[in-house]
């Protein structure tokens, strides 16, 4: 039973409460998000927000806020909310009188004091609905109080903002709520009718991204009751059909849940990324599972699902959830690539590294669970992807016939991880031969092969295919000084036959030359110079003394996008960070980890960054809740013990 707690000196300070974040999901792709001390800090956070079916990145915001008003038995009147406007005011100021946060089994629990009036507020989602239930419990009072609690609605797309410029969200009542623009629902006691602008509340986080912050909101109604201490307010909210199942029933069911997925966690922290985990897992296109790469803006990524398979379903143990995740993925295969992802509104292609991961997923599972049906089914498939890559297929991908190795690149376009793009030209483009790209073009012809060879095939040429690119890339990649034929300090080119030649900037993509199973390199000493990459949350996407290198992740999209693979820290690469030393030298690894550990209780409470700084003391940056972040970290953790 994983329990994360702050006190009243965290909860009442907007500097630290309203820097850490909550989240709940609710299986296909929606959630309720917020911060520790109440404030809506970006434009994503609410308490219904909706995602279309099969489409986990198209999202709704609906229900934005229950802001709580007690009545005391004096007749003052007590608002629990906390709301920061455009003018800078922030009011009312409810972050002060709460005494503590919980997070327990992964739900959210608030705690107000006011005197003798302890008011308690708990939320969960129906899993596999968008579906929340909001309990407030009175938990001591001398005498009778009132509690009202204020819808603040909308309905718009979770990446923009709605206004009273436009028309007010339509809402109609009911006996015991309304209906809000004919998408969600609102059920509770003696509802009565608002109908008002609250205007200008003010997202911080979105004002420190260089994106517009204020937005207006509608006041539809609030619901209301008279308590006496252990009595309790039951608020639901839901999309599309269904009825009302009973607030304080969605919080058990879902607290149930969680003490099932964690039952045998070895402590706390492994209990923590396996719930962490579990909110990527989603409901994809035709039912079958897929992951959510990131809250609260990503959808889902085909490289970031693959990188994170092993961790998300092989460590957890959710094998059959992943056997037909990769027999989904493996339906999109075309011209031997891997549909990418569908976040812009139709599907690309667009990744040379999204397939190789998907080879070696496949190839992890089936070593895993010993599953030949699978491994047959999918086989031709796989098969196709290496005489598509041999032939040449999109964005120049192909093997260069002279070595071997597989290249790429085409105008316009970044098609490693390292994809991000300003003004339409990438940061980071890569053109020519990658080196973790051919480490896991090396990884998955071995994977190919295993698998082809466990069913009774002949795999000669596939072996005599990695052969001759494990030769070219131990000869091709390694850095040497001309004069003394003495191995540089950094290891390995990034990038070779580039339009430039050779690319010695050390960054961690040559980490995988030593982690994949089947690494080039896997055995051989990791260079020192790679140390130098590792910080606490992980290795930096570029070294510091790189003149290119830039320190914080910060600003405006366009200069958090120039930072963004430029030094800025990654902490899935921790788990290929492990993998190379624990493959290739006998220490304790587990230290490693130590300062992610840490970090689950900074930011996204209980989970882990996309990003942070490349400079110390290495602040959070990008989404709070990062699919590939969690599964590298409880994979390794678990592995290392």
């Amino acid at each position: 039973m994983p329990m994360v707690v702050f006190g009243a000196q965290v909860c009442g300070d907007l500097s630290a409460g309203a820097a850490r974040e909550w989240l709940v999901t609710d299986g296909v792709g929606g959630y309720a998000m917020g911060t520790v001390s109440g404030l809506r800090t970006r434009r994503y956070h609410g308490l219904l927000v909706v995602a279309e079916p099969g489409q986990p990145a198209r999202r709704h915001l609906g229900l934005a806020a229950l802001d709580p008003v007690l009545t005391l038995p004096s007749g003052a009147s007590v608002s629990l909310a906390t709301h920061e406007w455009s003018g800078g005011v922030v009011s009312p100021e409810g972050h002060t009188l709460l005494e503590r946060f919980e997070l327990v089994d992964g739900l959210p629990r608030w705690r107000w004091r006011i005197g003798p009036v302890v008011v308690e507020r708990t939320l969960a989602m129906v899993h596999g609905r968008s579906h929340v239930g909001i309990v407030h419990r009175l938990l001591s009072a001398p005498d009778e109080v009132k509690l009202t609690l204020k819808a603040l609605v909308t309905w718009r797309d979770a990446h923009a903002e709605r206004g009273a410029s436009g028309p007010p969200p339509v809402v109609a009542s009911t006996a015991d709520g309304a209906v809000v623009e004919r998408a969600f629902r609102l059920h509770g006691p003696s509802w009565r009718v608002g109908g008002e602008w609250y205007r200008g509340a003010y997202a911080r986080e979105e004002a420190a991204r260089g994106l517009n912050a204020a937005e207006d909101l509608w006041f539809a109604g609030e619901f209301g009751a008279s308590l006496r201490a252990g009595e309790a307010v039951e608020v639901e909210a839901w999309a599309g059909d269904g009825e009302a199942r009973g607030a304080r029933r969605i919080v058990d069911r879902a607290r149930d849940r969680a003490r099932s997925l964690t039952h045998d966690a070895c402590d706390d922290v492994d209990a923590a990324l396996v719930l962490a985990a579990d909110a990527f897992v989603v409901a994809g296109a035709q039912g079958a599972p897929d992951v959510v790469a990131g809250y609260p803006w990503f959808g889902t990524w085909a490289r970031d699902t693959m990188t994170s398979y092993e961790g998300l379903f092989l460590a957890t143990g959710w094998c059959d959830e992943g056997r037909e995740l990769l027999r989904a993925y493996a339906a999109t295969l075309s011209e031997g690539m891997l549909a990418n992802t569908a976040d812009t509104g139709q599907t690309e292609y667009n990744t040379v590294d999204g397939t190789l991961w998907f080879l070696h997923a496949v190839e992890r599972h089936v070593t895993a669970t010993d599953d030949e049906d699978l491994a047959a089914e999918v086989l031709p498939g796989l098969e196709q992807v290496v005489a598509a890559h041999v032939a040449g297929t999109r964005y120049g991908i192909r093997v260069d016939p002279t070595d071997g190795l597989v290249t790429q690149g085409a105008p316009g376009v970044a098609l490693t991880w390292m994809d991000a793009r300003v003004d339409g030209i990438p940061v980071t483009p890569r053109v020519g031969k990658p080196v973790e790209v051919n480490a896991l073009w090396i990884n998955g012809l071995a994977a190919v092969a295993g698998l082809k060879e466990r069913l009774g095939g002949d795999a000669a040429g596939l072996h005599r295919l990695r052969e001759r690119a494990a030769a070219s890339f131990a000869s091709r990649y390694r850095i040497v000084r001309a004069a003394s034929d003495v191995q540089d300090a950094a290891a390995l080119y990034d990038v070779v036959d580039g339009p430039d030649g050779d690319d010695p900037a050390t960054r961690p993509n040559q980490l995988l030359a030593w982690s994949l199973p089947h690494a080039p390199l896997r055995g051989t000493p990791v260079p020192e110079r790679l140390f130098s990459l590792f910080t606490p949350l992980g290795p930096r996407s570029l070294a510091v003394d790189d003149p290119a290198f830039t320190g914080t992740h910060r600003g405006s999209p366009a200069e958090r996008d120039r930072a963004y693979h430029q030094g800025t820290v990654w902490p899935w690469l921790t788990g290929p960070y492990v993998d190379a030393l624990r493959h290739s030298q006998a220490k304790d690894h587990r230290e490693l980890l130590a300062g992610i550990e840490a970090h689950l209780w900074e930011w996204g409470v209980g989970s882990v960054s996309e990003t942070a700084d490349g400079l110390a003391p290495h602040r959070a940056t990008g989404c709070p809740f990062q699919a590939w972040s969690v599964a590298e970290t409880l994979r390794v953790r678990r592995i290392v013990g």
